[in-house]
């Protein structure tokens, strides 16, 4: 007699072996499938499609690393800054901002930098050096909301071009068979679907950027008016 223990022990050895083959399958079938759906979608439109992403995500990088590297602690920096020039050491107060990276920064060096001037014309400096600064963060934005909408517009070209080579393929054949319009149609699809695809991922990195640049913008804007005060006592006290 064959030991029951035996014969149960190969049945599960069976098992887990046809369930790791159905695994290693399932994967190789998945990237077997990406690859088919590539070249089923037109290899010149979806490597169009593949290079608006790649260099749209490069420009997203690009800016996020810019913007993470531009922000500070705003309030610590006035802070430091009012005490300095409340104590008169009004260079010092130049060098912390020479020292901090960031647009705030910059745009109080530039309020001290006139600090001798009226307050009108102090002001008026910082409101111009802030609009260069907002220019110099939105860097690069266009190109990403160019390549947003570009993605989607491939992929539509894309699905115009499967349709006439659909109807082509009708043309030929001079019957509507469902094999013919299903390989036009599939084309057509699949375009489209990596076209919207990227669109959406380069939309949300923009969304991301747009928000930082955001909160970069109201952090200059609540410093300049805090700057300004600094400045209005500093004058005040030399009277």
């Amino acid at each position: 007699m064959v030991d029951s223990s035996f014969v149960d022990s190969a049945l599960v050895a069976d098992a887990e072996a046809m369930d790791l083959d159905e695994l290693e399958g399932g994967s190789t079938s998945l990237h077997q499938q990406l690859k088919s759906k590539f070249i089923d979608g037109s290899p010149l439109f979806m490597s169009l499609v593949a290079l608006a992403l790649v260099v749209g995500l490069a420009f997203c990088i690009e800016r996020i690393v810019y913007l993470t590297l531009s922000e500070i602690n705003a309030k610590k920096l006035l802070k430091d800054i009012d005490a300095k020039v409340e104590a008169g050491d009004v260079e010092g107060a130049k060098q912390l901002c020479r020292d901090t990276r960031g647009p705030v920064a910059s745009i109080c060096f530039q309020g001290l930098l006139h600090i001798r001037e009226s307050m009108d014309d102090i002001e008026r400096s910082i409101m111009s050096y802030g609009s260069v600064q907002t220019a110099k963060l939105e860097k690069g934005c266009s190109w990403i909301k160019l390549f947003i909408a570009m993605a989607p517009s491939l992929g539509f070209l894309g699905t115009v071009i499967g349709m006439v080579m659909a109807f082509e393929r009708i043309q030929e054949a001079g019957d509507i068979g469902p094999t013919i319009v299903a390989q036009g149609m599939k084309v057509a699809l699949i375009t489209t679907i990596f076209g919207i695809v990227v669109a959406l991922i380069l939309q949300l990195f923009y969304s991301y950027i747009t928000s930082k640049i955001e909160h970069l913008t109201s952090q200059m804007e609540e410093s300049a008016v805090t700057l300004l005060d600094t400045i209005m006592k500093y004058k005040r006290g030399e009277k």
